[in-house]
């Protein structure tokens, strides 16, 4: 008999809710996956880096040209230069550089701090390296950080806080005063940042994503984590990669060479082929910012109610007070087996239940997928 590492979880909600959609033939709009196709021209180059032979082993870290075009990518946007060979390293997607990062910096008894609602992998990896999680609810009305509370739960075994901007699933982004609170207890506790940005080209409405490569006093602490994925429409491809400072890269590496060792090699060779050209990153902002604006403007038929837009990521909460008085999780399973369109809990997000009426929608598809789904959620 194994024993288990973490309390049980059973199957994650994104795999329920999932099969729940194919067995109901339930539209899909539960697990963050597009349902349109890539860039053509970034399939091309892939294409044409498997006929040219990039078909064995990377280098662990990665190749040397797609760690360049990342330090030029971060360069262009954040205004911060990283060395790529000291600071960047390729993984097979984000979620294995964030357990990754956890087994870097972790050890029995270590605390760290966890905003709710949390991506559902902060909390078992955490467990797994016989740590603890503390879990901090973000405020209700708005769902940004309560920094009273977070400064509270801070002890002397606190190691780290795991943050996640733009935020899956409320889909808030970070303001300037957030970043100077988290300086300040940094410096006073001397702690780690895992800093989850994987939707960082998916911010709206004119803003721009702001990291915390920004600051030498968080740069110097944290573990960045990043995806390909989901700027390139291509989540089963499991691309990402994370940016640290060197001597956090090296502690990073001496376990990644052991885990997963290198990354898919022609994936690596077209990626850094297509970020050559910068402008497809603000095209996918531009793209996704519509689909946003298309699926909120259609749902106001219904009687669901937005908060307001997600200012990033390409997740949209909706309440559904005015609907139902099922717990969020029940709700879900109800609406996709009766209405025919599947949505996450946002309660599936925090470790105890949360009763607050709301639901997650991903508005990554297809404008004539949304709006089948919004046609059947007008039987409501």
């Amino acid at each position: 008999m194994i024993t288990p590492k973490y309390p049980p979880t059973g199957t994650t909600i994104f795999t329920v809710m999932s099969a729940l959609a194919n067995e109901y033939k339930a539209i899909n709009l539960s697990q963050g996956f597009p349902d349109f196709q890539i860039d053509e021209t970034l399939g091309n180059l892939v294409g044409k880096a498997i006929q040219n032979g990039f078909n064995q082993y990377a280098p662990m870290i990665g190749l040397q040209n797609l760690r360049e075009a990342i330090a030029n990518k971060v360069l262009h946007f954040q205004k911060v230069a990283i060395n790529p060979d000291a600071e960047i390293t390729i993984t097979p997607g984000a979620t294995y550089a964030i357990y990754t990062t956890f087994a870097t910096i972790l050890h029995p008894g270590d605390e760290v701090i966890v905003l709710e609602p949390a991506y559902d992998s902060y909390i078992p990896n955490i467990y797994s390296f016989g740590a603890v999680p503390v879990r901090i609810s973000l405020r209700s009305d708005d769902f940004n950080v309560d920094w009273d509370k977070v400064k509270a739960a801070v002890t002397n075994k606190t190691k780290a806080i795991i943050i996640n901007n733009p935020h899956n699933p409320c889909g808030v982004t970070w303001a300037e005063q957030d970043f100077q609170e988290l300086i300040t207890l940094v410096a006073q506790h001397n702690l780690y940042v895992i800093s989850d940005e994987v939707y960082e080209h998916l911010v709206f409405d004119g803003k721009e994503h702001i990291s915390v490569l920004r600051y030498p006093e968080l740069r110097s602490r944290s573990f960045i984590v990043h995806s390909f994925g989901k700027a390139f429409h291509s989540t089963g491809w499991k691309m990402g990669y994370c940016i640290a400072p060197p001597e956090l890269t090296q502690a990073f590496r001496a376990i990644h060479q052991y885990l997963a060792f290198s990354v898919n090699t022609p994936m690596q060779q077209g990626i850094a082929a297509y970020l050559q050209d910068l402008s497809h990153l603000e095209a996918t902002t531009t793209m996704l910012q519509n689909k946003r604006d298309f699926f909120l403007n259609e749902m106001k038929a219904t009687k669901f109610k937005s908060l307001k837009p997600a200012a990033g990521s390409y997740f949209q909460l909706m309440n559904y007070e005015d609907i139902s008085d099922l717990p969020s999780k029940e709700f879900a399973v109800w609406l996709t087996k009766n209405y025919g369109v599947a949505c996450i809990p946002l309660g599936s997000f925090y470790q105890d239940e949360n009763n607050e009426k709301w639901v997650r929608f991903c508005f990554a598809k297809k404008e004539e997928t949304l709006n089948a789904a919004v046609q059947n959620l007008l039987a409501l």
